[in-house]
C-alpha cells in the first residue's frame, strides 16, 4: 500500500510536469530538477519515530510494545493524524497513513500536515488500567515531538475519546504551563472536545455519497449526458432508482454512515447488509439500522451473531460469513473496516458500482485499476473520510479560542468544507480519463508543490 501511494504521487507529478500552465516560472532543466525534488519530498516522511513502550501488566509480567509516530510533511501546518491501536500496525502502514493525511489535508484546504501513530496491540487483550498506562507511556516517549503547534494526534482504529482524554491529561501533567487543549483532538466534550467529532467521519462519508448521486447528479445531469466519460455513465445509471447499500465495518464510521443512509430523505436508498469482524447481516428488503446500533451499544460493540440475538435485536436478517458483505449484488459498497480489504484475489467477485472508502486504503492498487477499468466509481479515502480531520481542525480552533460551536454549527461547517472540495473535484473528474483517486491526488500534489516551491524547499 505504501508503494501504491508513492506510485500515484509520482504519476500526479508526471502529469503536472507536462502541464506548463502549472508553475510556469519553472522551465527546462530547472523544472525537471524541481519535480525530482518534489517526488523525493512527497514520497518519504520527514521523520519516522519508533519506540518500545515498557508496560508492567497487572499479572506481574512486563511487556515491551512497539509504537510509532510518523511525521510525513508539515508544509501546510502542524502534523496531524490519528493513533491506531491494532495488532497489524507496522512501520510501512503508519508511513503510508501519514502520507495519506498530508494529501487529505491538502485536498480539503485544512491547514495541517500529515502524521500518524500506531501501537502494536489488540486493545481487547489489555485491562482498562493497562491501556491507561500504555496511553501515558506513549505520550511520555514521544513528548518532545508532540504539541498543539507541532504534532496533534487524534483517535483511529482501536482508540477513541477515552484514550485521547488520557493522553491529553498526561501531556498537560508533563508540560506544566504550556497550552494543552489542542495537543490532542477527538477528546470528550467535558475535556474540550467538539460536539459532532465522533460522528464526523461517518457523516462525511455518507454526505459525499449523497452529494454525488443526488445533489451533483441533479445539478449536472445535462453535462453528464453530453460526455463520453465512462464514470458519468455509471452515475447516470443510478438516477431515479432506489439504491441498495452494503456497509463493511460497523464501528464509528460504518455505523454512522449506515444510520445516515437509513434516515436520508433526499436520496432513495436502503441498507441491505452490514458487517463487523464476526458476521454479515443481510436482508434484501433493508435492515433496521437504529435497532442494530442500540444492540451494539449494549453488547460490547458487536453485531448479533446468532438467530436468537438477531431476534433479540429486533431486526430481520440472514446471518452470513463476515466476508460476504464484499460480494453482495448491491449498488454501493461502503468499506469502513481496515486496509487491503479488496485486492487482486477477490476484486472479481465485487459487484458494487460505487465504492466508498470510509476506511484508509481499503482497496489495493491492483484492485483499484481493475475496478476503474470497469467504470466502477471509487470515492477514495482522502476525499470521502476527511470528516474526522475537518472536525478535528474545528476542535483545535475551539480549544485555542475557548469558544465552542453547537453540534449543528459543526456539521454545517463540515458539509460546507466537503461541498467546496466536491465542487472543485467532481467537474474535473467527469471530463477527463483519470479515476477519481488520481484527480484527488493531482489536486493535492498541486497545492503541496506550490507551497513547497514558494517556501524555497525545492533547492
Amino acid at each position: 500500500m505504501l508503494d501504491q501511494t508513492r506510485l500515484i504521487i509520482q504519476q500526479s507529478l508526471d502529469a503536472l510536469l507536462k502541464d506548463h500552465s502549472f508553475l510556469p516560472e519553472l522551465q527546462g532543466e530547472e523544472r525537471e530538477q524541481a519535480y525530482t525534488s518534489l517526488g523525493s519530498i512527497l514520497s518519504t516522511p520527514n521523520h519516522a519515530h519508533k519506540s518500545f513502550l515498557r508496560i508492567p501488566l497487572q499479572n506481574g509480567k512486563v511487556v515491551r510494545i512497539p509504537s510509532y509516530r510518523v511525521q510525513h510533511n508539515n508544509a501546510l501546518g502542524p502534523y496531524k493524524g490519528g493513533i491506531r491501536f491494532h495488532e497489524s500496525v507496522n512501520e510501512d502502514e503508519v508511513i503510508n497513513l501519514a502520507s495519506l493525511m498530508t494529501l487529505k489535508n491538502a485536498l480539503h484546504d485544512v491547514p495541517f500536515g500529515g502524521g500518524k501513530g500506531g501501537v502494536v496491540l489488540n486493545p481487547r487483550d489489555f485491562t482498562a488500567k493497562e491501556l491507561h498506562l500504555i496511553c501515558k507511556k506513549y505520550v511520555r516517549y514521544f513528548n518532545d515531538i508532540l504539541g498543539p503547534d507541532k504534532d496533534i494526534p487524534a483517535p483511529d482504529v482501536g482508540t477513541g475519546e477515552r484514550e485521547m482524554d488520557w493522553m491529553m491529561a498526561e501531556y498537560k501533567s508533563i508540560n506544566p504551563g504550556l497550552p494543552y487543549r489542542g495537543s490532542f483532538t477527538g477528546k470528550s466534550i467535558i475535556n474540550g472536545g467538539s460536539l459532532g467529532r465522533k460522528e464526523a467521519t461517518g457523516k462525511g462519508v455518507y454526505f459525499t455519497f449523497r452529494y454525488l448521486l443526488h445533489d451533483f447528479l441533479k445539478e449536472q445531469r445535462d453535462s453528464l449526458k453530453n460526455t463520453t466519460n465512462k464514470f458519468a455513465k455509471t452515475t447516470l445509471g443510478y438516477e431515479g432508482r432506489e439504491l441498495t447499500v452494503a456497509v463493511q465495518g460497523f464501528g464509528n464510521v460504518g455505523a454512522v454512515a449506515a444510520l445516515e443512509a437509513y434516515r436520508c430523505k433526499d436520496l432513495k436508498n436502503k441498507v441491505v447488509a452490514v458487517s463487523d469482524r464476526n458476521v454479515t447481516l443481510y436482508n434484501k428488503e433493508g435492515i433496521n439500522i437504529p435497532a442494530l446500533v442500540d444492540f451494539k451499544s449494549k453488547n460490547n460493540g458487536e453485531l448479533p451473531m446468532t438467530e436468537e440475538q438477531v431476534v433479540l435485536a429486533g431486526v430481520k436478517a440472514e446471518i452470513l460469513d463476515r466476508e460476504a458483505v464484499l460480494y453482495l449484488d448491491v449498488d454501493s459498497l461502503f468499506l469502513a473496516a481496515l486496509g487491503d480489504q479488496v485486492h487482486k484475489d477477490n476484486v472479481g467477485k465485487v459487484k458494487a458500482r460505487v465504492i466508498m472508502e470510509g476506511a484508509n486504503a481499503p482497496i489495493t492498487s491492483e484492485a483499484d485499476e481493475i475496478l476503474s477499468s470497469k467504470g466502477v466509481i471509487v470515492i477514495p479515502d482522502i476525499l470521502a473520510n476527511a470528516g474526522g480531520v475537518i472536525v478535528s481542525y474545528l476542535e483545535w480552533l475551539q480549544g485555542r479560542e475557548t469558544q465552542f460551536y453547537s453540534e449543528q454549527e459543526v456539521f454545517t461547517l463540515l458539509y460546507d468544507k466537503m461541498k467546496s472540495t466536491l465542487d472543485t473535484i467532481l467537474p474535473i473528474f467527469f471530463q477527463d480519463p483519470f479515476p477519481l483517486r488520481q484527480n484527488c491526488y493531482i489536486h493535492s500534489v498541486m497545492k503541496l508543490s506550490t507551497v513547497l516551491y514558494r517556501q524555497g524547499k525545492l533547492y
